[in-house]
């Protein structure tokens, strides 16, 4: 299954449920996600960021926020503008998540 930007205009709650219902139907499937939103993502077994036509970074989503990387300062951006006084709207504060 290749799933291309299958989140991307959709709200973060209504993402929320889309991941949920994923996370069923490709368990034990290969699968392919694109995505620009990374939280889409987050729970891949394996990432591969891509620059320029290339793999630069691979890993999982620990691995890859556990080194200094463009996933990383990527992820990080997104969350930022996520953000509200430190806090993201489903209570976790922005400091987990950089430590998951």
């Amino acid at each position: 299954l290749i799933l291309d930007e299958a989140t991307s205009s959709i709200d973060t709650r209504t993402e929320k449920l889309v991941q949920e219902g994923l996370a069923r139907l490709l368990e034990g499937r290969t699968s392919f996600i694109i995505a620009h939103r990374l939280s889409t993502i987050r729970n891949a077994d394996r990432i591969l960021y891509i620059r320029q036509g290339r793999i630069a970074e691979q890993g999982s989503h620990a691995g890859l926020m556990a080194k200094p990387g463009a996933y990383r300062d990527l992820y990080t951006a997104q969350y930022r503008m996520l953000t509200r006084e430190g806090e993201r709207k489903d209570g976790l504060e922005v400091k987990e998540i950089l430590r998951a």
